[in-house]
């Protein structure tokens, strides 16, 4: 069975590395528990679906289009965003782990991360605007030439953000947090 579209469908507990998706196009479709670790999901293309408590990491994604993808609770380590299609690439995230992703030049205004560790997130030149960090580790992660504006990091820690090479306009931030911003001063705050 090779079909070319699948809509609204449920795969639940499927090892995707040893029974490979079969189509090209998945729309309003439900993926629950799945283990898409280290598969080849070149060139499909994902709609409104939602991935919950699924393992997606080191997953080959070149040209994979993502419009209005939802993942709860996925391990999507090693991603590379920037491989994706980027045409009404849209995606949220909760709970995930997304240690090590990359999501340079990438187009994210908007999207909302809430409960995820971020360790070594790659933003480089990324368009963060209004951007949702809610509670989420950003430990090590990199934003160089990143547009933050009105990006709310109020509930997000273990950042470190060079406002010089950052733009930072209506950005927010709590009092807390906001040694995140100070760091390479070697300012000591009590």
């Amino acid at each position: 069975m090779n079909e070319s579209i699948v809509e609204n469908a449920v795969f639940e507990k499927i090892n995707f590395g040893k029974s490979p998706l079969k189509a090209q196009a998945f729309e309003n479709c439900r993926f629950l528990n799945c283990d898409f670790s280290e598969t080849d999901m070149s060139d499909l293309s994902f709609s409104s679906c939602e991935f919950t408590g699924c393992n997606l990491s080191q997953v080959k994604n070149a040209n994979l289009s993502l419009n209005d993808g939802r993942f709860i609770s996925c391990k999507l380590m090693g991603w590379n965003f920037q491989h994706c299609n980027t045409l009404l690439f849209s995606a949220s995230f909760d709970g995930c782990i997304l240690d090590f992703t990359r999501f340079n030049r990438m187009k994210l205004a908007n999207t909302v991360f809430k409960d995820c560790s971020m360790k070594e997130v790659d933003f480089i030149e990324a368009n963060l605007t209004g951007a949702s960090f809610s509670n989420c580790d950003l430990m090590r992660a990199v934003f160089s030439r990143t547009n933050l504006e009105k990006a709310d990091f109020r509930t997000a820690f273990n950042f470190s953000i060079d406002p010089e090479r950052n733009k930072l306009k209506k950005a927010r931030f709590t009092l807390q947090n906001v040694t995140g911003l100070l760091g390479k001063y070697g300012i000591v705050i009590e």
